[in-house]
């Protein structure tokens, strides 16, 4: 169903965007737990995606997730600042849903331009984010290991996170949009 628009609101798209984005990391981040809560692993440490990457530990930074990876890395990088292990618990959060309201408002942006991105109630945009971000970008930045490494079955978990994404993105997006 197509929304009637007269005119592109880009501040009002950003603004829904990024509240769109922030639900559907927090609602992402349930979705994850429950799947852990009700998934056997036959190995503790499997890696499962950009918010729950962990690996089986042989130093401490092999063991921080992806997030917490990213935020190291924009900590030394930017401050020279290495993060304490208490810092790492609170930085891998705050990266997760950085990426998450940065994605939501690109996608409230794009709805207000182009109103066909939001055919398929945000699934396809959960698709790409999945692509782009979990398969692509994470790898290439060496923040995980590389996608081919990783068994079927954390693919599945991690697109399914995204898909959930997408679907709670459109779902708040259209609610706030009216």
């Amino acid at each position: 169903m197509r929304e009637k628009q007269s005119k592109p609101n880009i501040w009002r798209g950003t603004v829904v965007g990024l509240v769109a984005g922030l639900a559907a990391s927090w609602t992402m981040n349930r979705f994850q737990d429950i799947w852990i809560a009700v998934t056997p692993s036959n190995d503790p440490g499997e890696d499962v995606n950009l918010s729950a990457r962990n690996h089986p530990p042989e130093d401490e930074a092999d063991a921080d997730d992806a997030t917490v990876k990213a935020a190291s890395a924009l900590s030394e990088g930017l401050f020279e600042h290495k993060l304490t292990s208490g810092e790492k618990k609170i930085a891998g959060p705050v990266v997760h849903y950085f990426v998450g309201a940065t994605s939501g408002m690109v996608y409230g942006i794009a709805s207000e331009v182009l109103p066909e991105v939001t055919a398929g109630f945000g699934l396809p945009y959960g698709t790409v984010f999945w692509l782009v971000v979990d398969e692509g970008a994470v790898s290439l930045l060496r923040f995980s290991k590389p996608p081919n490494a990783y068994p079927l079955s954390t693919h599945i978990y991690a697109l399914a996170s995204h898909l959930v994404f997408g679907a709670t993105a459109e779902g708040v997006r259209r609610l706030l949009r009216g």
